[in-house]
């Protein structure tokens, strides 16, 4: 009888042939790659080989990306293993860290590797869930380190979405690991049927095929091609449907529960409570019953205060009508909820950021693409076809859908020809991200030989693929360099300091109050927008409405032009500096009544920024140039260009053998600060090995020069939060310290990364990121106790204050656990700031 058999017959229905294939290489003792689209079924592969594992008296660990992953992988596992045999490990918590199957975040396998922990002794079988994840740039290189340096007696099975180059990555897992079989298949186990939604401007909203089989072919729906064609010439006869018209025409042709993707965490918010607002009820009495009772046990354990800062009340009048957000910004409570209750089918309509296509279960009939185009984080870009595969691959139940859909919104900025390309069939290439690290190379030093050592940096995946686009790189390189060049000399200004000018911008900036400019502009207001790319003073002529909930305005240049100024532009720096009367009767497009604006707002004069003459800003030499706002602008694109500039380099130093001279440009800058000796730890490097931050190295000087030494519990976190918390803006956090030690301690550390930038710089390497002190303040709040509905958040989303939280918690774990002198002081940071909400965490 074949160990598989007993697997097989405790089955509910037939396997699909990739998954026998896979589980079959498994029971042979092969490594396995599997790569298949979402809802496919990849999960019976891993479920096959924890029964391998176990029917021999092995154990079998399951990795996966994120804790909320690992969390509902243990429940599955628990539900059907029973819960005396599986474990949880997620760094948050150990639930029966020695059971037979372990669920875990790659990054505690790949500390348990380098620790040669003897918890590995009896593992017999390793899943890597989600493996494409390692072309993450900031957590990617965890997957190839796990794959280089696990044992060799145990075997992976690695499972991976849709992948164009899955050949390649197979081949460099077999090179890594042995004999290797790649399982592929593309086919979804439930159809999928593209649409595309349109809405007749005076009628009614209209739902068809993207695409017609003619012939046996494939081809575009020549039908919407003719009802676009018609525009041509003409004022606009569609548009696109809003968000209501979509859910009743989906609820209409029972095309319901929806997962509904807005590129946007405001936009995800304003849809659910416009819904709601509308009255639209999705639910039965039975239904909002059943809700209730999930969210009210779901977050039974916070806090009623928490709960109203949270907005609960309107939170769970959305779940009662069926619909609900789920983004990164909600606490994870509300987005387990959300997961639990769409899942058990109660929510018919969930609107999503992107955020929610990684690996949650969350199958549903529909899935809506509301924009073909998202931001990149400098420029709106439209997706690939492999995006769209991807947000699309939870439409259709298995089991319950002949057929799932995707339905794309009419937009008069995409062509239709560009929604039948995007909705094709597509993959994306796996690309690596793994360069060394600091932490990386210490146990390196520690656990290999100098030649062994480098020979694994050869070994990885991108030493493997080598970069083909060198030459590419090469230009792109010095396209960056000129025109970092030449913002640099735009930056210059004759009669001071920019830089210097700016920083005193910002620290005059106002404190504790939320968009100060932003809530009193109206119509005549006069607006200086000191940089960014609309540099230059405008006259309001009117707000304009805008479905996401950021303001809009018509505005007129001193130049005459009319044109509108979104929310995002009116940059922090900018100010309202007076008001204009506008000329009556309000014509914007007129030219007489252009003209006569325009000339009275050349009239307002100049006012010094943030109030007196004697203030620091305007007695800045340069903030008497006329050209201040340009050299300010330019001064940040340069910055922009310099991130640009070290990401490039990065990205061709970690590419091919570079590797190995990255490595050995590393070794020698630890050897300099006293972390290694020749080939052998110090101390200090056996510290710096037990640290895993991005800003390792950094963090690691800041404790051996005493930085964090002698300060109170909360003092700790408070300067601890520099090392983790990331502002994912172009603008510098202010510091704002509670207390003078810390300020001196703050200043302690810049110096300190001062001085290493330098060393990184002299020996070729990318720089350590810059501290930033935006969290401080707040952390410092939380740990002396504050509750939650008392926090200044400045506008933070509660998820994004829980997430740093967390990951602060893990940090000040590792200084507990690696620098004896700091034991019991970050043990009672720890404690000080996992608490409440942010010790609210489900299962992991």
């Amino acid at each position: 009888m074949s160990v598989l058999d007993e697997f097989w017959d405790s089955l509910s229905f037939k396997p699909d042939p990739f998954q026998v294939e896979a589980a079959e290489a498994i029971a042979r003792g092969e490594t396995v790659v599997v790569t298949a689209p979402t809802g496919s079924g990849k999960t019976l592969v891993a479920e096959a080989a924890i029964h391998v594992a176990l029917s021999t008296g092995k154990r079998a660990f399951y990795t996966t990306p994120i804790k909320a992953l690992s969390n509902q992988k243990f429940t599955d596992l628990a539900d059907q293993l029973g819960a005396g045999r599986v474990g949880l490990l997620t760094g948050d918590n150990v639930v029966n860290g020695e059971a037979d199957v372990v669920v875990m975040t790659t990054e505690v396998l790949r500390n348990m590797i380098y620790a040669e922990s003897s918890q590995l002794d009896n593992v017999a079988t390793v899943v890597l869930d989600e493996v494409h994840y390692l072309q993450d740039r900031a957590r990617g290189a965890v997957w190839e380190e796990v794959i280089i340096h696990c044992p060799p007696q145990i075997q992976l099975t690695c499972l991976s979405a849709t992948i164009s180059n899955n050949g390649q990555f197979a081949s460099w897992i077999e090179e890594r690991r042995g004999p290797t079989r790649l399982v592929d298949t593309k086919e979804r186990p439930v159809p999928l049927e593209s649409m595309y939604m349109i809405k007749e401007r005076m009628g009614e909203t209209i739902m068809l095929p993207t695409f017609t089989t003619r012939d046996g072919r494939r081809r575009p729906n020549h039908k919407v091609e003719h009802m676009l064609g018609l525009e041509r010439g003409r004022r606009r006869r569609y548009k696109t449907p809003n968000r209501a018209d979509v859910v009743e025409e989906l609820s209409r042709a029972s095309l319901l529960p929806a997962i509904y993707f807005i590129f946007s965490r405001a936009g995800c918010e304003s849809a659910s409570q416009r819904l709601v607002d509308m009255g639209v009820r999705l639910t039965s009495l039975d239904e909002r019953e059943m809700i209730r009772e999930v969210a009210d046990t779901r977050t039974a354990h916070l806090e009623d205060g928490d709960l109203g800062v949270l907005g609960y009340d309107r939170w769970i009048a959305a779940l009662e009508a069926g619909v609900a957000a789920h983004h990164a910004g909600m606490v994870p409570a509300f987005k387990e909820t959300v997961e639990e209750l769409f899942e058990a089918g109660l929510l018919k309509v969930v609107f999503a950021t992107e955020t929610l296509a990684l690996g949650i279960n969350m199958p549903a009939r529909s899935v809506v693409l509301e924009n073909l185009s998202k931001f990149n984080g400098e420029s709106h870009e439209l997706l690939r076809p492999g995006d769209y595969t991807q947000l699309t691959g939870r439409a259709g139940r298995r089991g319950i859908d002949v057929e799932g859909y995707g339905v794309v919104l009419h937009s008069q900025f995409v062509r239709f020809a560009q929604v039948t390309e995007i909705a094709s069939v597509g993959a994306h290439e796996l690309r690596s991200s793994f360069r060394p690290t600091y932490n990386m190379t210490a146990n390196l030093v520690a656990n290999y030989s100098r030649s062994r050592a480098e020979t694994l940096l050869q070994a990885s995946f991108a030493a493997f693929q080598r970069d083909k686009d060198s030459e590419a790189m090469i230009k792109s390189i010095d396209a960056i360099q000129e025109e970092l060049e030449r913002e640099l000399a735009q930056a210059n200004c004759e009669r001071g300091n920019v830089r210097e000018y700016l920083a005193s911008l910002e620290s005059a900036q106002p404190k504790g109050r939320r968009d100060p400019v932003k809530s009193t502009l109206g119509p005549g207001a006069v607006l200086d927008v000191v940089g960014g790319a609309r540099d230059g003073r405008y006259a309001v002529l009117r707000r304009l409405s805008s479905k996401d909930g950021g303001a809009r305005y018509l505005v007129l240049s001193t130049s005459g032009r009319v044109s509108t100024l979104g929310y995002k532009q009116i940059t922090d720096l900018s100010r309202r500096v007076g008001s204009i009367e506008l000329p009556t009767p309000f014509k914007p497009r007129d030219r007489r009544f252009v003209q006569q604006a325009a000339r009275r707002l050349r009239k307002v004069p100049t006012v010094p920024p943030q109030g007196t003459s004697s203030s620091p800003t305007s007695a800045h030499p340069v903030a008497e140039c006329p050209d201040a706002s340009r050299h300010l602008a330019a001064l940040r694109k340069s910055d922009r260009l310099s991130r640009r500039l070290d990401q490039h380099m990065s990205a061709r130093r970690s590419s091919g053998h570079g590797l190995v001279a990255e490595f050995r440009s590393i070794h020698s800058l630890l050897e300099q600060l006293g972390y290694v000796d020749d080939w052998s730890l110090t101390s200090r490097g056996e510290r710096l090995r037990r640290i895993y931050n991005e800003s390792d190295l950094l963090l690691a000087e800041s404790v051996e020069r005493g930085a964090l030494h002698g300060l109170r519990p909360e003092e700790l976190a408070a300067l601890a939060s520099v090392f983790i918390y990331d502002p994912r803006s172009d603008n510098v956090s202010t510091a704002e310290w509670p207390s003078s030690i810390l300020d001196e301690r703050w200043d302690q550390v810049m110096a300190i990364w001062d001085e290493l930038v330098v060393k990184e710089k002299a020996q070729t390497l990318a720089p350590s990121r810059r501290p930033d002190p935006g969290f401080a303040l707040l952390t410092y709040q939380w740990a002396t106790g504050s509750g939650f509905d008392e926090l200044s958040t400045g506008g933070m989303a509660p998820g994004d204050f829980v997430r740093v939280s967390r990951q602060l918690v893990d940090l000040l774990r590792q200084l507990r656990d690696a620098v004896a002198e700091l034991r019991d002081d970050a043990n009672s940071a720890l404690r000080s700031i996992d608490r409440g909400v942010v010790a609210a965490q489900g299962v992991g």
